[in-house]
């Protein structure tokens, strides 16, 4: 019932109801979700509220907590931490290392650490280092300090960033907001730091979560809706296959792991 009252009623009234209107409801009512988007559309701040499930205002409850973006976000952290760790005790060499692109302050990498029976580090590279200080918490609390290291840097500069074998590289929440051309030049860029059999974990958006006009005109934000599929083709030119396909339970996400084979497989670099 709460799901047909959301697409029949209170998904269409989100979209259709003025932006004007709720901007400044929002903006009256102190709303941090709100906030955060309109300084940084779909930055690591909002995703923080979303993922913590248990923010103050009352907007930010009832955005937060029925909406079907932010439910979908926490579906995609615990799938996401779920499928890395396993990809970690699944590796036949320790420690295993995973690359994360478009990190933030790294708190799906963090989950997935600490489920893995098996020892693991990363390198979590973001082109701003907002998310950092928040990050480099999160990890002391989590008792992963030693094993995360947070650099800034392009993502498409990986090779020259990074000094060892990359067994998985993570992808989450960045596909959504970049073009076809800026996908296929990170996974040529990823060619050469992955060897044959490693993984790639990342994500499609569907419009299943209905709040498309909302998201746009009331928070700025533009994500780009492809299908598994579509991210697979843009992906598979660099030598990524054998894509399985997990989604989370609303449908809106779904998170998929490729395999580099070995004709896309590129020298492992050293920095210079």
């Amino acid at each position: 019932m709460a799901k047909l009252a959301k697409k029949v009623v209170l998904n269409p009234l989100a979209n259709r109801l003025p932006a004007s209107w709720w901007k400044k409801w929002l903006g009256n009512g102190n709303s941090e979700l709100a906030q955060a988007n309109w300084s940084n559309p779909g930055g690591w701040r909002s995703m923080v509220i979303s993922y913590q499930g248990k923010p103050e205002k009352l907007w930010d409850r009832l955005l937060v907590n029925g909406g079907t973006i932010p439910m979908a976000l926490r579906n995609r952290r615990k799938l996401a931490g779920g499928l890395i760790a396993s990809l970690i005790d699944q590796a036949d060499h320790e420690p295993v290392h995973l690359l994360c692109l478009g990190a933030g302050p790294g708190m799906i990498t963090a989950d997935a650490l600490a489920m893995a029976k098996r020892r693991a580090d990363a390198t979590l590279v973001d082109i701003s280092s907002d998310a950092f200080d928040f990050g480099r918490r999160h990890a002391d609390e989590m008792g992963l300090r030693d094993r995360m290291t947070f650099i800034q840097g392009d993502v498409r500069d990986v090779a020259l960033l990074i000094d060892q074998r990359v067994s998985i590289v993570k992808t989450i929440g960045i596909f959504e907001y970049i073009t076809d051309e800026e996908i296929g030049g990170i996974a040529q860029a990823l060619r050469r730091v992955m060897p044959a059999g490693s993984a790639i974990v990342f994500n499609s958006i569907s419009l299943r979560h209905g709040t498309d006009r909302f998201f746009r005109q009331v928070f700025g934000l533009h994500m780009i809706h492809r299908s598994p599929r579509q991210l697979q083709e843009l992906l598979a030119p660099a030598g990524f296959d054998k894509f399985d396909i997990f989604p989370e339970p609303l449908g809106v996400y779904h998170v998929v792991v490729g395999r580099m084979g070995s004709k896309g497989q590129g020298d492992c670099p050293r920095k210079p």
